[in-house]
């Protein structure tokens, strides 16, 4: 498939209403889930970005007798219950965890769901650093980018590094104080997808003493919505070729699809593969899958979830990395 033909429109279809109505149709009431339960915060007050909800779901048997590894998730209101999103589709991570936990392919864990902010979305998880290294040029060129497609109706100003704070600061120390959970980095996890999945990837080199392994999935290297005249895969390529943590004590897992928005990913995530693989990542650290066929929706990101979830949890180590 040729990239560059596909019409934009179509290349957002999955993502142009996510903004704002994931936000404005969020859940008034607590997901439903198959097993286990949620626990709410409400409008989590931070010093460092808009309150939000976060959902916790802790597993079946859940006890303060025993210790539980933390997945901390972007998009929180698209996790649980289809029933309450936007599109009628959802992870249901608490599906897949609850299988792999009852058949022991992984350790005991909770998800911390974070919501996103609705229209603070873009500006919460678009790299920062990498966008701050961009000469003013190319930072008006992806200004108009995004306000093509409606993503920033003003100057375009990532704010992750503060998104990040959040969730280090006030956030994990919450979690970490409140649940029966081990607060080290071999058992502290983020993991997201297109965005989310950029945030992720952010997350875990800016803070690469927090968290021990990242999951990220259709992770949009992007930034906007095309890949004509788009600075941005080559800031975020430079900015992992200095900043990849170290691969003795980090696990890192991405993958795409190859339909909708995912078609644009291909191409650079090969770009992302060959930094991996010079830095030292190997099968037992890093896992790049590719799904041809699969779109960039929650319904393809369930079908392959138990994948990251194996790699980055799971107690058997010998996992094959599965080259483009």
């Amino acid at each position: 498939m040729d990239i560059q033909s596909i019409p934009l429109k179509k290349l957002i279809f999955c993502t142009l209403l996510f903004l704002n109505a994931t936000f404005l149709k969020a859940q008034n009431t607590i997901p439903k889930v198959v097993s286990g339960r949620i626990e709410r915060i409400e409008n989590f007050h931070s010093k460092y970005i808009t309150q939000r909800n976060v959902d916790i779901w802790l597993p079946e048997g859940y006890s303060n007798s025993a210790k539980y590894a933390v997945l901390y998730m972007h998009d929180g209101q698209m996790l649980y219950d289809s029933s309450g999103s936007w599109n009628k589709q959802a992870w249901d991570i608490d599906d897949v965890a609850t299988e792999l936990l009852q058949t022991k392919k992984v350790k005991k864990f909770i998800v911390v769901g974070i919501w996103n902010g609705g229209s603070t979305r873009h500006t919460d998880y678009f790299p920062q650093q990498p966008y701050e290294q961009l000469s003013q040029k190319d930072k008006d060129t992806v200004n108009a980018q995004l306000q093509r497609t409606g993503r920033s109706k003003k100057v375009f100003i990532p704010q992750s590094d503060q998104y990040l704070k959040f969730i280090v600061h006030e956030l994990k120390p919450y979690i970490d104080s409140t649940y029966s959970v081990y607060s080290n980095r071999e058992n502290t996890f983020i993991a997201g997808s297109s965005m989310g999945g950029l945030i992720s990837m952010y997350a875990i080199c800016e803070y690469p003493t927090i968290f021990g392994g990242a999951a990220c999935m259709s992770t949009h290297w992007p930034g906007t919505f095309t890949l004509q005249n788009n600075p941005v895969p080559d800031a975020f390529i430079s900015y992992l070729n200095k900043h990849l943590p170290s691969p003795k004590n980090h696990k890192i897992y991405f993958d795409c699809g190859d339909q909708t928005l995912d078609a644009l990913y291909p191409s650079i995530q090969k770009q992302v593969d060959d930094i991996m693989s010079k830095k030292g990542y190997n099968k037992h650290n890093w896992l790049t899958k590719y799904f041809p066929g699969e779109d960039h929706s929650e319904k393809s990101w369930k079908k392959r979830l138990n994948i990251p979830l194996e790699f980055l949890l799971g107690n058997d180590e010998s996992k094959h990395h599965d080259n483009f």
